[in-house]
């Protein structure tokens, strides 16, 4: 609700007003101005210049806006790990899933090199990945700088497996542009298969699950990439005996 560039225009007594307000949120969105005044300390002149601050016309819409993010922040149910379990078994592992793992594994075991990517949850799974690889005998990379250089000698051959819940993330799709550029093939494995990461990719292993959040955080389970990325390192392991 409040903006980095908002809080930094604060001054003294609106920087008050503000720490009052996060720590009794509940209670400021059914206060008077004047009662907020009295708590604060401060003018109800004062409480209406920290509102048009934060873009709003008058404290009564400060405390409509207050109480829809309230709302937008309240806990929601979250699933028990048996039914996120359950969901990936239905829905995915009754598909052609060991198929395209088969297949992922094939281009993997005869890459010269393997880089895997991810951002956030994703991220530390492509690092697990790329560590799990490794463990079998497949060396693999693991790069997580936006910035990283790419040089095309070293994509010969190549394959990059990209890790991705929504598939859209813009980091990813940047970078994994600019590694097919460089002629490595491109492998994901994503919660959509239509999303725009599958779409560019050379092989997308897609695994169907209701995607969940709290307060603004993706906790959608992460165990159907840890079962396809382990089901594909076994599979390469066996291709190289």
């Amino acid at each position: 609700m409040f903006s980095s560039e908002v809080i930094s225009s604060f001054n003294e007594l609106e920087t008050s007003i503000y720490h009052f307000i996060c720590q009794n949120s509940d209670k400021v969105a059914y206060m008077r101005i004047r009662e907020l005044a009295d708590e604060t300390h401060v003018s109800t002149a004062t409480i209406l210049r920290f509102c048009k601050k934060v873009n709003c016309e008058g404290f009564s819409e400060f405390k409509i806006k207050l109480k829809m993010h309230l709302g937008e922040n309240k806990k929601q149910i979250i699933k028990s790990a048996q039914h996120s379990l359950v969901e990936f078994f239905e829905r995915t592992l009754k598909g052609d899933i060991n198929e395209k793992i088969k297949d992922a594994a094939i281009q993997v075991a005869k890459a010269d090199n393997v880089i895997f990517i991810g951002i956030g949850s994703s991220g530390i799974l492509a690092e697990y990945g790329a560590r799990y690889f490794s463990s079998l005998g497949k060396f693999s990379m693991y790069i997580k700088d936006p910035l990283f250089p790419i040089q095309s000698k070293l994509m010969f051959n190549s394959v990059t497996i990209a890790l991705s819940v929504s598939g859209e993330n813009s980091f990813t799709v940047t970078h994994l542009n600019q590694l097919k550029q460089k002629g490595s093939k491109i492998i994901s494995i994503t919660n959509n298969k239509l999303s725009t990461i599958a779409k560019i990719s050379d092989i997308n292993i897609p695994y169907f699950v209701t995607e969940e959040f709290n307060e603004g955080a993706n906790i959608t389970t992460q165990v159907p990439v840890v079962y396809i990325l382990e089901s594909m390192g076994r599979e390469i392991h066996k291709l190289k005996q």
